[in-house]
């Protein structure tokens, strides 16, 4: 079982990928949490903690780590700080650390953050933090969805390096593109756009696995 640090555990979306890996036979769980008083409802699930601020040093969270999820967002709050120089950090400790793969939860827009008649700032800072990812040479995935619903999960989206439209999709099933995208195999240094749709997500990760 390869072990995943999953940065962002205690985030909507990023709970719901602890679970999917937590019942996976690939992939063992382990919460990057900021808090002490985070670790007991982890725990109480059976999921290791380990405790690191995006803010601050977090090379040793790595430590240990096969591969990695990139689920943490600040909200809008602190977007430069966390959403872009966090997800650098943990970029370059995971470079260092000699990680597997890398897994970007991203946005639509981040392409061209200087279009967005909305969120500026956010996407910019997505957008230089997937630049970094890209740069890094860490084997990768970025996964950029539209705007995130907390409907129940379908299994289908429609997906594309670029999708030219806007829309929807569920937290639940960006967890699962996240969750697969973990394998060796899929979506490899692939950065591609994910809305609710009529393809399995299985499906839909082949195709740009083939790409």
């Amino acid at each position: 079982m390869e072990k995943i640090l999953v940065v962002g555990a205690t985030g909507t979306t990023g709970k719901k990928v602890v679970d999917l890996l937590q019942s996976s036979q690939y992939f063992e769980p382990v919460a990057m949490i900021r808090k002490e008083s985070q670790q007991q409802q982890f725990e109480q699930q059976g999921v290791p903690t380990v405790m690191g601020d995006l803010e601050k040093d977090v090379s040793h969270t790595v430590t240990g780590m096969d591969k990695v999820v990139f689920a943490a967002g600040s909200g809008g709050k602190k977007v430069e700080a966390v959403d872009r120089d966090g997800a650098k950090k943990m970029i370059d400790a995971s470079k260092k650390q000699g990680i597997k793969k890398f897994v970007m939860l991203s946005s639509m827009g981040a392409d061209q953050p200087e279009k967005a008649e909305e969120l500026q700032d956010y996407l910019k800072a997505k957008h230089q933090a997937d630049a970094y990812l890209k740069e890094s040479e860490l084997p990768h995935a970025i996964v950029r969805p539209g705007a995130l619903t907390n409907e129940k999960g379908e299994g289908k989206i429609t997906m594309a390096q670029k999708l030219n439209k806007q829309g929807e999709i569920s937290r639940d099933d960006v967890a699962q593109v996240l969750s697969r995208s973990l394998h060796d195999d899929v979506a490899v240094n692939e950065t591609f756009e994910i809305l609710q749709g009529d393809q399995l997500i299985a499906k839909a990760l082949d195709t740009v696995s083939n790409s």
